[in-house]
């Protein structure tokens, strides 16, 4: 009986320390874009929205030397900012693209057939590989298509808040 609970304290100690271990040398850097949908913007048509990055460019400042790896998106959710109490009601759908000089355009989250009234939704995350090029590079740019289902009766503005995960290199 013994051995069993001295078996179970280490196997735990070890999981415990791993996560550690993993959280300690994991980076998360967020970004966020602001977008502005206007009282004109017509129904059933795509519209692009683009904004540069500020806080991304703070942590690494286009610095192709920046010691991280294998940077990947890991979290995308859209919120609306204003009205106060607005919903997402009126968004059909969005994708979320990021590029920055250099690079081409990467499609990294996305969400059609919309249909909620919350303030709030997370976008589904698209596989688009590692975007160490991408966020290293100067001038990350955050590309918002979006579509509505019917105009809006007053502007609406938005936040499309994204993660990113990487690991230090070597």
């Amino acid at each position: 009986m013994k051995n069993i609970f001295l078996m179970t304290a280490a196997v735990s100690a070890i999981v415990v320390s791993c996560g550690t271990v993993q959280s300690l040398v994991q980076n998360t850097f967020p970004y966020t874009a602001s977008v502005l949908v206007s009282t004109g913007v017509p129904a059933d048509k795509e519209v692009s929205s683009t904004s540069t990055a500020t806080n991304v460019q703070t942590w690494f400042g286009g610095n192709n030397n920046a010691k991280i790896k294998d940077v990947r998106i890991s979290d995308a959710k859209i919120s609306v900012v204003s009205p106060s109490g607005g919903n997402l009601s009126a968004i059909k759908s969005v994708k979320v693209y990021v590029s920055s000089s250099g690079t081409g355009e990467k499609l990294v989250a996305s969400r059609s057939n919309i249909t909620t009234d919350s303030s709030s939704l997370n976008l589904d995350l698209n596989d688009t590989g590692y975007l160490d090029e991408v966020v290293k590079s100067s001038g990350l740019t955050v590309r918002t298509v979006y579509e509505l289902k019917n105009q809006t009766t007053s502007d609406m503005n938005l936040k499309i808040a994204l993660n990113f995960n990487s690991v230090p290199a070597k």
